[in-house]
This record gives C-alpha cells, sequence and structure tokens, in this order.
C-alpha cells in the first residue's frame, strides 16, 4: 500500500492484478477529506436548495441532511474527489495502465474513508516473432505515357472554363439548368416540381435514365422524360412508382479545356516537354512516397502476424473512444457536429464505435509491436532527438522551440520521445526487410 499526498490530500492505493492484463486500483481518501469534499458539495448546492422557514443559502447543512437524507450531498462529494485521487493514483502506480477507469464506488459514509475502485487494462507482454528479413514486394515505380496524358488531361479539365452555348441541343456531361414537373398516373406529386434547377448530365444525380432522356433536348422545348423510381425509393408512395416528368431547358453550359500548349504556358513552363517532365517527376516522387507507405504497412503488418498479445477488450474500447473523438474534432473543423453526421449519415454510436473496431485494433497492435522492437534492440531517443522534434513542432505551430517544451512538460516530453522511437523501430524495421520481385501472372 502506497500512501499519496497532494494538495492537503490524503490518499492510500492498492493494486491487485486480475486476468486478462486487467488490475483493480483500491483508492482510499480520508475521512476529513470526504468532509471536506460534502462540505464544498453543500456550498454549491444550498442557494438551490428550500428548506422552509431559511431563504435559499441560509439553511444549514445538518438541517438540510436531516430533511432530505444524510446522503444528499455523497453524489457531488464523489464526482469532485475522484477525478483528483484517481490522477494522483497513476501517478503513484508502477503499472502501465492503457484505459480509461471503470469506477465503483465501495464505501461512502460520513465519518469514515472514501473508498473506490477503478477497473483498468495493463499494458499486455508482447512475444515478438519474426522482425528482421520481412519479405516485401517490390513496388513498381516507372511511370508511363498513359499516366502522364491522365495527369495533363486532370491539369487540363481544371484549368478550363465554363462556356455558355447557345446554337445545339444537350449532350453527355453538360451543365444544364433546367424546369420539371413529375407526375404519376397523371397527377402532379409533391415534391415532383423544381425551377432553375442546376443539373449536370451524367452526374447521376437524378434517378437512373433521367439524364440521359435529356440529351438531344433543346433550349426552350418541352422535353417528357420516362423513368420508373427504384423500389427501394426513399418516398414509399413512389417507390416501384412509373413517372413522366416535363422538363424544359433553361440553359447549357460546357466546358472549354485548354490546349496543352496553353496549359503548359499557364503553370509558368517555357515549353510542353518541360511541363511533362514535371508532371513525370511528380507522378514518380507521389508513387515513391506511397510506395514507401505501402512498404511500411506490409511489414509492419508481417510481424503483427508473428507476434503474440493478449490485448485487453477496455484497452481497445478506450482507442476506438479516442479515434471518434479525434473524428468528430476533425469534422468541427468543417462546421460539422457528430449529432449532424450521425444524422447525415444513419448511423448510431454503437454502429460507429464497431466501424472503427478494426483500425483502432491495428492501432494497438503496430505500436505495441513496434514498442517491443524498440525495446529488443534497444532503440532509444536522445536529447538531441526530442530538441529536434520540439524545433520541427515549434515551426509547424509557429511558436518557438522553447515554448513547445515548456508546454509540453515532463509527461508530454515522455511521450515525444517514445513516439520518436516508434519512428526508429519502424525505419529500422523497414531497412531490414526484404524486397522481393513482383509476381508475374
Amino acid at each position: 500500500m502506497a500512501a499519496i499526498k497532494e494538495e492537503n490530500v490524503t490518499m492510500s492505493l492498492q493494486v491487485e492484478k486480475l486476468e486478462n492484463n486487467m488490475a483493480r486500483l483500491t483508492i482510499e481518501v480520508s475521512a476529513e477529506n470526504f468532509e471536506k469534499a460534502v462540505d464544498s458539495a453543500y456550498n454549491k448546492q444550498k442557494n438551490k436548495i428550500a428548506v422552509p422557514g431559511f431563504r435559499k443559502g441560509k439553511a444549514p447543512r445538518k438541517l438540510i441532511e436531516q430533511i432530505y437524507g444524510s446522503d444528499i450531498f455523497y453524489e457531488d462529494a464523489a464526482n469532485e474527489i475522484i477525478p483528483d485521487a484517481y490522477d494522483s493514483a497513476l501517478e503513484e502506480c508502477t503499472e502501465d495502465i492503457v484505459s480509461s477507469p471503470k469506477i465503483d464506488v465501495t464505501q461512502i459514509e460520513s465519518g469514515k474513508p472514501f473508498i473506490f475502485t477503478a477497473e483498468v487494462a495493463l499494458k499486455p507482454e508482447v512475444t515478438l516473432g519474426k522482425y528482421k528479413g520481412i519479405e516485401v514486394e517490390k513496388a513498381e515505380l516507372s511511370v508511363s505515357d498513359e499516366e502522364i496524358n491522365e495527369e495533363i488531361d486532370r491539369n487540363r479539365d481544371t484549368n478550363s472554363r465554363t462556356v455558355t452555348v447557345e446554337d445545339r441541343a444537350v449532350k453527355d456531361g453538360d451543365m444544364t439548368v433546367i424546369d420539371f414537373e413529375g407526375f404519376v398516373d397523371g397527377a402532379a406529386f409533391e415534391g415532383g416540381k423544381g425551377s432553375d434547377y442546376p443539373l449536370t448530365i451524367g452526374s447521376g444525380a437524378f434517378i437512373p435514365g433521367f439524364e440521359e432522356q435529356l440529351i438531344g433536348a433543346e433550349i426552350g422545348k418541352e422535353t417528357e422524360v420516362n423513368v420508373t423510381f427504384p423500389e427501394d425509393y426513399q418516398a414509399d408512395e413512389l417507390a416501384g412508382k412509373a413517372a413522366v416528368f416535363k422538363c424544359t431547358v433553361r440553359e447549357i453550359k460546357e466546358k472549354e479545356l485548354p490546349t496543352l500548349e496553353e496549359t503548359a504556358e499557364d503553370l509558368g513552363f517555357d515549353n510542353v516537354d518541360a511541363y511533362k517532365e514535371d508532371v513525370k517527376k511528380k507522378i514518380a516522387d507521389k508513387k515513391a512516397e506511397e510506395a514507401k507507405s505501402a512498404k511500411e504497412e506490409a511489414v509492419v503488418d508481417a510481424i503483427i502476424a508473428d507476434a503474440v498479445m493478449d490485448i485487453p477488450d477496455a484497452m481497445l474500447e478506450t482507442q476506438q473512444r479516442q479515434m471518434i473523438d479525434e473524428f468528430a474534432q476533425r469534422i468541427q473543423t468543417q462546421g460539422l457536429t457528430m449529432e449532424q453526421y450521425m444524422q447525415f449519415t444513419g448511423l448510431t454510436q454503437t454502429a460507429l464505435t464497431e466501424q472503427v473496431k478494426p483500425q483502432a485494433l491495428k492501432r494497438i497492435q503496430s505500436r505495441l509491436v513496434l514498442e517491443a522492437v524498440a525495446k529488443a534492440e534497444g532503440i532509444e531517443a536522445s536529447e538531441e532527438d526530442f530538441e529536434e522534434e520540439a524545433k520541427t513542432m515549434g515551426e509547424v505551430y509557429q511558436l518557438d522551440a522553447d515554448k513547445v517544451k515548456e508546454m509540453l512538460g515532463e509527461k508530454g516530453k515522455k511521450q515525444v520521445k517514445e513516439d520518436i522511437c516508434i519512428k526508429k523501430a519502424v525505419d529500422f524495421v523497414v531497412e531490414n526487410a526484404k524486397e522481393t520481385e513482383p509476381v508475374v501472372d
């Protein structure tokens, strides 16, 4: 049992190892500190509690407890004590905890120590199999003329301009503006009418068969489009029904692509050959980067497959929650909340959690085996490595390196050094891998 003292809060910790890499931490907070937490809860809540004969906030604590029960402030007191007590216990605990805790209060009573347990996952041991000399297929890095031409076509499309067409009928790929009204069994239906609606022919934005029938339509002339709604159409009253849409094309626009010479000039090249050479180099660089990432993934996958580790469910669940939180932060930068995302996609929290499970497992497995490789090979992160990483982080966030180190603190520094070791371990296993020629069918 280890005693912990922090800001006059006295606690003790016991650690019990359980099966499947789990542990139970029993954390005991002194009766004195529990009494202080109850009194703090009273002071926060007293203005909300009505007691006959007293103005709100003036009733004595003992009287409130007598009327509403001696445990009226216990829940708030526990919520105040547990976070700090658990954090202190983590600092004292010598085990490597890798999950969020499952908290259970086991003793909460006036005049007695406050006791709660935290069930947590411990980092599992990893038994490595083969991690040097992993065989991976050599990537194809040559760049074909076809690939160059495809990239040039994409650039031409990006640099295209839109022009209005007035002397011909609609053709595939045109950007049109249409008026339409739909009828089923001769009667107009709700939601089947639109004016000045932008529609690119071939985009698949409308139900199957609709856009193709507008090819050949002329500006200002009504065209009938006959379609059948899919059986699984979202509006049940229209599912599987035949419909006629009366459509009038109001406007036609098309893309006008620049010539190859114009594209080269617009992008700052002296001639077409120089432009093509630049395109080729960029494709080659992209292929090399993709091949590097693919090789790293293939090597780590092979190491995982040959390693033995027992990952506790709580560790996996914690990783899943972290990944969902990261995703929520990313979409928030795009102005979308998780609630909106769930509504738009039809996903539930349970379905999303299950969806990220394979990736969460892979992330855990990858880090565990790479940590094991680093340990086996004596790979470490030096102070110079940390200084360089702090400098890089400073450049990204436009901060002085010393400011970055100050913000990281000792805990952050430890995490950065661990991440550096992981990167070094990746470099080690990749450098020691063997490339084989691709199998030709």
